[in-house]
């Protein structure tokens, strides 16, 4: 009898130009948590693929409770009781949560062939019930919130039987309280004796939950550790394969005239009365708890929200925003937070997406210069250090990291003096942060002024020169970074005063 569950030993996935995993391992045992952690582009998407049978290996074998299996599809997969769970929850957000969690294996009536609507409400109620949720199964699921989404993909799993689960970025997009409940809903499946493959960017996530971490680095296996025998900056060495000792390279760049000012800028039913002033050079972390109404502001500096109430001041002269055209030639950039919905055409080339916004340049009566059109976008897709075979490849096939930095790059190529970055490092490794953070260093550094909407409190404190917090739609705090602590910017985060009341917190 084997001491694990799941083994893979030898494993290598080869796609064209590409040597996706290269003579990898891993061992999994039975009710344990175990991290899998590394760089975007490390080979952990197509590891998951090759366990839950979407991929076959090239080479390599894998074992379940010591039996050699393989994999036709994820059909055969989900037989032996491996489900996954991803980032981005696949669901059909216009069924109901219970035909989400039975899709594909519907109870039905052996005689009548027709569909046990009854028994599967009533089998779906128990699974969320199992799980803490008081989830309505007959609920749409598209009227769900990510966390809650996440929680029915875990029914999902349950349904299935599934004894060996595979968690891919869950946390990403959760608050602090919705990672709280998730961290509660893992250790009762591991308590309930799943196994539990972990896979983040957050130390958090690894720290508070799991007892093993492996890591992956540019496709090869690098090392399994007991979560306590190797500190974070190891962590980082094994991840990147350098020390990044200085995580946040903020330079210090020469503070300029006001650039852009908002004066009592306020959008009905979502946020009143946002005043601050940006200067060239400046880094200004926008930040506040989830759900402050810092992603509406910057929606309506760029014309995607229409502010309806206040004025807006660029390099001193009041101007009107009613379109995402009208803040572009006013020199104004946007970097929205979900990248792959509105920041790429993700079945485009990373260079076409780079040189998207601009192609008027690249182009003479009518025709497009395409040779001129691909040296822009080769040059600045070295700029940022996107990591990739050619500018052609598709920006689909681009890690999370590689993806944001196609955006940043995307945004150099129009004539802009004000670019507003929201959440710019969500969903990407310390690698990749490190490289967007000395972007937008170089970028201040240069005289651009720029806005970086954050959650986390490290980089709103290693980034920014000067802070605005928020809460329910209106800034309680606007806090030079001098001398602020986390605790100061809590503070400000859950106080119920205006500006004035709290602006020298």
């Amino acid at each position: 009898m084997s001491n694990y569950v799941l083994e893979l030993n030898g494993i290598t996935k080869i796609f064209p130009g590409v040597k996706a995993l290269d003579n990898v391992h891993f061992q999994l045992k039975p009710g344990e948590i175990h991290a899998l952690m590394g760089e975007n582009g490390a080979g952990k998407s197509t590891f998951i693929k090759i366990i839950t049978g979407v991929h076959s290996p090239d080479e390599g074998k894998m074992l379940l409770n010591g039996e050699e299996v393989t994999f036709d599809n994820p059909r055969d997969a989900q037989k032996l009781g491996i489900a996954a769970i991803y980032q981005h929850v696949t669901c059909y957000p216009d069924l109901t949560v219970t035909e989400n969690i039975f899709m594909g294996h519907e109870k039905v009536d052996k005689t009548t062939k027709r569909i046990l609507w009854k028994q599967m409400h009533a089998e779906a109620k128990e699974l969320l019930e199992e799980l803490g949720s008081s989830i309505d199964p007959r609920s749409q699921m598209g009227t769900l919130s990510v966390a809650q989404q996440q929680i029915v993909e875990i029914a999902k799993a349950l349904s299935t039987k599934a004894k060996i689960i595979i968690m891919d970025e869950p946390t990403a997009a959760l608050t602090n309280r919705e990672s709280e409940e998730l961290y509660r809903i893992t250790e009762k499946l591991r308590d309930d004796g799943a196994s539990i493959i972990f896979i983040s960017h957050r130390f958090e996530d690894m720290y508070r939950l799991a007892s093993k971490v492996t890591v992956f680095r540019d496709g090869k296996y690098i090392g399994t550790w007991g979560i306590n025998e190797v500190s974070k900056e190891d962590f980082i060495v094994a991840m990147v394969g350098r020390e990044v000792t200085q995580l946040f390279p903020k330079i210090e760049a020469k503070i300029g005239k006001e650039i852009l000012r908002l004066e009592g800028l306020g959008k009905t039913g979502h946020f009143a009365d946002v005043s601050f002033t940006l200067h060239e050079g400046e880094i200004l972390a926008l930040t506040g708890l989830v759900g402050a109404g810092r992603t509406e502001v910057c929606q309506a500096i760029f014309g995607i929200m229409p502010y309806n109430q206040g004025k807006v001041y660029v390099e001193g002269q009041e101007v009107t925003i009613k379109s995402p055209k009208d803040s572009i030639q006013l020199g104004i950039g946007y970097l929205p937070e979900d990248r792959q919905q509105q920041g790429l055409m993700l079945q485009w080339g990373i260079g076409r997406n780079i040189t998207l916004p601009t192609l008027e340049k690249y182009s003479k009566k009518g025709w497009l210069l395409e040779s001129k059109e691909d040296e822009v976008a080769k040059t600045l897709a070295e700029k940022v250090n996107v990591k990739a075979n050619s500018i052609f490849d598709l920006a689909s096939s681009l890690s999370g990291g590689n993806q944001q930095k196609v955006v940043v790059a995307k945004l150099l190529t129009a004539d802009l003096k004000i670019i507003i970055l929201d959440e710019p490092t969500k969903g990407v490794d310390v690698g990749a942060k490190a490289a967007i953070y000395e972007i937008m260093g170089e970028l201040a550094s240069q005289g651009y002024g720029v806005v970086m909407v954050s959650s986390e409190m490290p980089e709103v404190l290693g980034m920014s020169d000067k802070i605005v917090v928020m809460k329910e739609g209106r800034v309680t705090g606007i806090l030079d970074n001098k001398d602020v602590t986390q605790e100061t910017i809590l503070k400000a985060a859950m106080v119920n005063k205006t500006t004035e009341d709290v602006g020298s917190l």
